[in-house]
């Protein structure tokens, strides 16, 4: 069930009171690719998104930067969920089945740990119950508001 609108599979739509919803609304890249947010609570987020044509490879399986991108959408409304802005530090993924033209893929993002401003969260993509791909995201969070100017001395 989703926690935010009540409604099972129903996208997230309250960005007023979840930082992950908030961001998530601004992210025109994902946006443009149908990707839809299930889920988002303190360090977690799910989502959905379905293989087009325009997603598929030579090889006529899901390309490898739209399986990372979905997985990294993930990470991200999982890691902005707390409020301060936060960014990936790195992230490293492994593909473990091919995803196909039709495929309806789930994004399930975990908070691992956080210290200080960093963050290590775990992102499985599956396809049903077979799992497409393992993702790790490490989170840096930034100041909100710029650093004053150095003063003359």
């Amino acid at each position: 069930m989703n926690e935010a609108t009540g409604a099972e599979g129903s996208p997230a739509t309250n960005p007023a009171t979840n930082p992950a919803e908030a961001m998530f609304a601004a992210d025109k890249a994902s946006q443009g690719l149908g990707i839809e947010l299930l889920e988002a609570g303190p360090g977690t987020a799910r989502l959905r998104m379905a293989v087009t044509a325009a997603m598929v490879n030579g090889h006529g399986t899901a390309h490898g930067g739209y399986l990372f991108l979905f997985a990294d959408t993930a990470f991200a409304c999982a890691c902005n969920s707390y409020g301060p802005a936060t960014v990936a530090a790195g992230a490293d993924v492994s593909f473990v089945a091919p995803a196909h033209e039709g495929d309806l893929l789930t994004a399930t993002a975990q908070e691992r740990t956080r210290y200080g401003r960093s963050g290590i969260y775990d992102v499985t993509v599956l396809r049903g119950s077979d799992v497409i791909a393992e993702f790790r995201g490490r989170s840096r969070t930034i100041a909100t508001a710029p650093p004053e100017p150095p003063t003359a001395p």
